[in-house]
């Protein structure tokens, strides 16, 4: 079972968080846990991007040293 991660909002944040779950019938948990999915599926996407860009741009060394 995973274990529980403990966010501190502070009061707005929390505040804010609790109304958009009770105005789209969600809890506050499945609301945050969405996000932080969304979060890190573009922050993956970024550093795949970046780390494919740098691959390119530097083929020719990367070859070399697998030789």
């Amino acid at each position: 079972m995973p274990q529980p991660l403990l966010l501190p909002l502070d009061p707005g944040l929390h505040q804010a968080l609790a109304d958009l779950a009770d105005a789209v019938g969600r809890t506050p948990e499945d609301i945050a846990l969405d996000a932080v999915r969304t979060c890190l599926r573009e922050e993956e996407a970024r550093v795949r991007v970046a780390a494919e860009r740098l691959a390119g741009a530097h083929a020719d060394l990367l070859r070399r040293l697998g030789e």
